[in-house]
């Protein structure tokens, strides 16, 4: 059975969710069109407020999950 793929959006927001929770640059954005760049930057802030609430390591990836499954 194929699977359906995600959201462009909704994969970049996830994929700046896990540089801001890791507590990586927002300066390593890979994204030049400016919706997926702004998708990128909206999931970096909000890695970057659970990396400062203290979800890291396994609170962390359950926050991921629930990410996830909302999207």
């Amino acid at each position: 059975m194929r699977r359906l793929k995600r959201d462009p959006l909704e994969r970049a927001f996830l994929r700046g969710y896990q540089h801001g929770v890791t507590g990586k640059s927002r300066e390593l954005c890979p994204f030049n069109l400016v919706t997926a760049r702004q998708a990128w930057l909206n999931g970096w802030r909000e890695g970057r407020g659970d990396n400062w609430d203290g979800y890291r390591g396994t609170a962390g990836l359950h926050r991921l999950n629930e990410l996830n499954a909302v999207g």
